[in-house]
């Protein structure tokens, strides 16, 4: 038996009717029969086709306020019959049961209900049944059935049948049933997740996939899945590769900790920040945060949490660097971006972020909360005799902030809410001060005065020394230790300043 088969019929029920009518006209010029329900019935004979009622076929009308209208025997048949099956033929033939070629449905936007923040009565009733047993169907027997079960789908259905003169191939079956499965497969997962209270169990379907130029290196495959053009207004530059993804990712949860506060500016390079500065304005926030670490900036990310103005962007421009992103610029300040034309220009919407992290690990996956947790004055616990001014507090939190999105071990040192340097990821949290201390150095920093951020506890006084020696006069860090007192004594005997905040700040 030939694999390439014409349509001769059709059930078209589609909630989503954008881009159909071409399909129906073209199902028309091959005198397909085409069943159909409701709205989309009326969609059909309103553009001068004819179509028969499926009411028509199951000698039932549409009940229960429209919850059942396909979901009948005669129409299962028609689209679930093996047509090289004898049993099957014989029973066609027993019970009447049109034959059904090409299945043509979409599902209620349950998604999209839930994210209106819809009642959950609403919601509820988004829950398709008749669309997916029927997507589910026509995949199933997609030797004899063609299924298009999406909008997304219409386009790549209607060069198949124009190409194939109304006929459909095996192979081309077999890629709108893998789809459609997809369709109902996403679909059905986020109906769990809507209503899944169990956290030891986990459903992941992205939707929109993206393949990139490779992945870290170009070795390596790489793929994005998730909306990225909800999150961000690209206004400019070339794709966003791989490694730069990773890079705006870093780059966002560490300006989610300054959001609505004033002009700050933070440049990252390998999902560390290597510059960050809070000032009055935003181009000055911008000039300290490069003065940090003029030589790593080359090549980074820059972010900023308010409007990107002119002045800003003139700075800017003198830098070579792959990405910027903000929530607002002047519209001179993107033409005078734009004069670099690989550099990748973003806006960044106000999206929430997921509150979920994965990863994946060993023949499986970690998922945690997000640490939704920063720093505040009120989190202060002040442990030395020697209180932080108002001034080395704002200090404290700043680098706290930064100091939570900092690869550990780390150890974070700011000025006037300037990040002075860093040291990161380093397997000793004194060999990440010394980096850090050798870093500002070598830029020229006055330390004197400085605070340092700990992303965990000192179980011995060395680190705390190490910083006094260095010029820092006020310490952040979670305290825990069953040895606290060590430096805690150390600070108290030498006038330095320490706060705990009972919460460590790990990034691994």
């Amino acid at each position: 038996m030939t694999t390439t088969k014409k349509i001769q019929s059709a059930l078209i029920s589609v909630f989503d009717k954008n881009g159909l009518e071409p399909i129906v006209k073209k199902l028309h010029e091959n005198n397909v029969i085409i069943y159909s329900t409701g709205g989309t019935e009326t969609f059909i004979k309103d553009l001068g086709i004819p179509v028969v009622p499926v009411e028509d076929v199951t000698s039932y009308p549409s009940i229960l306020g429209g919850r059942v209208k396909t979901l009948h025997p005669k129409i299962f048949g028609g689209i679930l019959n093996r047509q090289d099956h004898e049993g099957d033929v014989q029973q066609m033939q027993e019970y009447a049961i049109p034959q059904i070629d090409l299945v043509i449905v979409d599902l209620y936007p349950f998604e999209k209900t839930v994210a209106s923040k819809a009642p959950e009565a609403d919601i509820i009733e988004k829950i398709d049944i008749g669309g997916i047993s029927l997507i589910r169907a026509a995949a199933k027997n997609f030797k004899d059935t063609v299924i298009v079960a999406s909008v997304d789908e219409y386009e790549l259905f209607l060069n198949m049948i124009t190409e194939g003169d109304g006929a459909t191939t095996l192979e081309q079956r077999r890629l709108l049933a893998t789809r459609a499965f997809h369709v109902s497969s996403n679909y059905d997962s986020a109906i769990f997740n809507y209503f899944n209270t169990d956290e030891t169990v986990l459903k992941i379907s992205e939707a929109n996939g993206q393949t990139l130029r490779y992945g870290e290196n170009p070795h390596q495959k790489g793929f994005f899945f998730g909306n990225f053009d909800e999150m961000f207004t690209k206004v400019h530059g070339k794709e966003l590769s791989y490694n730069n993804l990773l890079d705006v990712d870093a780059g966002v949860k560490l300006m989610e900790e300054f959001k609505n506060e004033a002009p700050t500016f933070a440049i990252l390079k390998h999902n560390n920040a290597c510059g960050v500065a809070q000032k009055t304005t935003m181009v000055d926030a911008y000039l300290t945060a490069l003065a940090g670490d003029p030589t790593s900036a080359f090549g980074g990310v820059l972010i900023a949490n308010g409007k990107i103005d002119v002045a800003t962007a003139e700075e800017i421009n003198k830098l070579f660097c792959e990405i910027v992103i903000a929530p607002s610029y002047d519209e001179e300040a993107i033409t005078i971006l734009q004069s670099k034309k690989n550099r990748i220009i973003l806006i960044i919407n106000d999206v929430e972020l997921p509150n979920k992290q994965v990863r994946s690990c060993l023949n499986g996956i970690l998922v945690q909360d997000k640490d939704y947790i920063t720093d505040t004055k009120e989190h202060l616990n002040f442990v030395t005799n020697l209180t932080p001014t108002e001034e080395q507090i704002d200090d404290l939190l700043f680098a706290s902030k930064i100091c939570k999105h900092t690869k550990s071990n780390t150890i974070v040192l700011v000025k006037n809410k300037q990040l002075c340097a860093s040291g990161t990821g380093q397997t000793s949290r004194v060999d990440a001060l010394n980096q850090a201390i050798e870093k500002a150095n070598t830029f020229n920093f006055e330390l004197k005065g400085a605070v340092m951020a700990s992303d965990a506890f000192f179980p011995f006084p060395d680190c705390v020394e190490i910083a006094n020696n260095a010029g820092i006069t006020a310490v952040i860090q979670p305290g825990g230790s069953i040895k606290d007192e060590l430096s805690i004594n150390y600070c108290n005997e030498n006038n330095v300043a320490m706060v705990t905040t009972g919460i460590r700040h790990f990034k691994h």
